[in-house]
Order: structure tokens, then sequence, then C-alpha cells
């Protein structure tokens, strides 16, 4: 099977670049808008501006994939609001371009969304809730899905919840690697303990992936982690993981913070559909740490 993965610089796309080298039934075709940040040893590389309609067109006719999983996105939820213009073009337009582009080639389409698509009104959630989303960012992924589900495609859409991991080149920052750093410089933070999120290791969503795109699988599925907690939460114990100074960690609410988007307060995701249809299986939060602790050993050595 050819996968094609999109936004293979970013997180999620390097761990899923990774597993689909390893996968003896997968062939890769990485792309993203830039030069390839990691080595591709067993697939190609293209960039690929999936913004540019044209663009799309050339480089699928060109490698053939059988399925597409798109990791592309503007995700910074402050730019977004700030931002609309070129949120709009990155999270609808490009997805516009895959859609048709898919649909003349026959190609399966696995497209990851959010849980800011939903008001936080309650959680954790299942794929039957109702979006309502609190910020353009949230409006702009919940566009890109219902123009997914209008279309004639063979699609899924796998919504996911506070992805955390590390990037090959230590470059992206998510709360436990902020948590983790701020507290070995012994810095005092305030974390919010009024919002709740189910985190999910960006190796346990990039195998979600991953099956869905073997089974072609079709319709809406929530890929997440299996603990529930608040960002407080997440702190505490990545402070105790680590064997880090827990009484740094001030416990506010989100009244705290003045920030230009509002974050939905609760959602976090049931997972049983696709544990039960994709075989999804996700790690704990602590053996999620342990995945992130050893790849942070791993790179230091190689210094």
């Amino acid at each position: 099977m050819r996968i094609l993965v999109t936004g293979s610089n970013g997180l999620l796309g390097q761990k899923l670049s990774q597993l689909i080298q390893h996968d003896p039934d997968a062939y890769l075709i990485a792309t993203a808008r830039g030069a390839s940040v990691v080595p591709i040893r067993e697939g190609e590389y293209h960039t690929l501006d999936i913004t540019d309609r044209d663009h799309v067109d050339d480089v699928l006719r060109l490698t053939k994939p059988d399925v597409i999983i798109n990791t592309a996105a503007m995700t910074q939820v402050d730019d977004c609001e700030s931002q609309r213009e070129a949120c709009w073009k990155a999270n609808v337009t490009a997805v516009e371009n895959l859609i048709q582009a898919c649909h003349k080639l026959h190609i399966h389409l696995v497209h990851v969304s959010t849980d800011f698509i939903f008001d936080g009104s309650h959680g954790p959630l299942d794929e039957t809730a109702e979006p309502n989303p609190v910020n353009y960012y949230g409006e702009s992924k919940l566009a890109a899905e219902r123009a997914i589900q209008a279309s004639p495609l063979s699609w899924a859409i796998l919504r996911t919840v506070l992805v955390f991991g590390i990037t090959h080149d230590m470059s992206r920052s998510n709360i436990v690697l902020w948590v983790k750093n701020s507290l070995e410089q012994k810095k005092t933070i305030q974390v919010v303990n009024d919002q709740w999120r189910t985190p999910t290791l960006a190796e346990d969503l990039a195998m979600g992936c991953l099956l869905a795109a073997r089974k072609k699988a079709k319709g809406i599925y929530h890929i997440s982690g299996k603990d529930f907690m608040t960002p407080y939460d997440i702190a505490i114990r990545t402070a105790k993981f680590f064997g880090l100074d827990t009484s740094l960690i001030r416990p506010t609410d989100s009244t705290a913070f003045r920030q230009p988007a509002r974050r939905p307060l609760r959602t976090g995701f049931i997972i049983d559909k696709a544990r039960k249809e994709l075989g999804y299986e996700p790690r704990l939060f602590e053996e999620g740490l342990a995945v992130v602790a050893e790849q942070i050993k791993h790179i230091s050595h190689q210094k």
C-alpha cells in the first residue's frame, strides 16, 4: 500500500513517516512544504504545498498513492485567531484541494482533526457529540471535516487531543516538554486546573492513523490517550516521573491567562469505537512519558 503523508516535518508527520518505513506492507511517500528535516531511508520525499491546487494534482499524479494521511495544519490556536486568512488557507482550502485530487484519482483520505471543534461544555466525548467550536481554529477544522463529509470520497476523520512527544531535532514544544524544561531550570509555573483533556502520545496517534489507512477505514474516529486529566495533573505527573520539584507548579484557572482564542474547558475522548474497529490501544500517560524520556536520552547521546 502506497501511503502519502502530508506535513511529514511536523511532530505527528515525523512519527508516522517512521512507522510506515518499518511496515513491510506499506510504502512511504513523505511530503511537506520545505525540505525534509528527517532522513527518509525507505520510501521517497517530495516538497508539496497543499494550498496550491495544481501542485497537489501534479504530486499525486506523479506518486500515485493509495491513501493520503493529512497531518498538515495550522495548529497554533492564538495565531489562527489573529491570522484568519492564513488559518483558512492552511486548514480548509488545502483540504478542499486534497478532496478534489483524491476524488479524481480514487485515493482514500485519512484526515486528522481536533477536539477543539467542541465547545467544552462536557466530556469526555464520543463520535456522536455535536460540534460547536469556540475559536477560529476549531471553526476552520470543523469546516474541513464538513467539506470531507459532503464529498463523494472514501474517507476517515481522526480527531485527537493535546498531542505530546518530541521531534527529531527537539524543535517543537508541548506541555510535557514545557513542564520538564521549566522545572529543570527551577522556574515556577502556573498551570490550569479547570480544563480537562485526554493527552495523546504522538506515537499512539501515528499508529491510529496507520491502522485507519491499512483498513481504509470509513467514518469518524476519536483517537487519543485514555487518561482523563487537567493540565495541572499532567504537570504534576510529568514532574514526578522525571523526579522534579512539584512545589514549583502552581494551580490556577483559565481566567488567569489572557489569550486571543478561547479554549474549550472540558473535552477528552471516549475511544471505544477506535479500539473496537481499528484495534487502537494507546499507552497509559506514564508509559508515554517513558517513551519520551528514552528518546531524549537517545538524542542527548548523539550530541
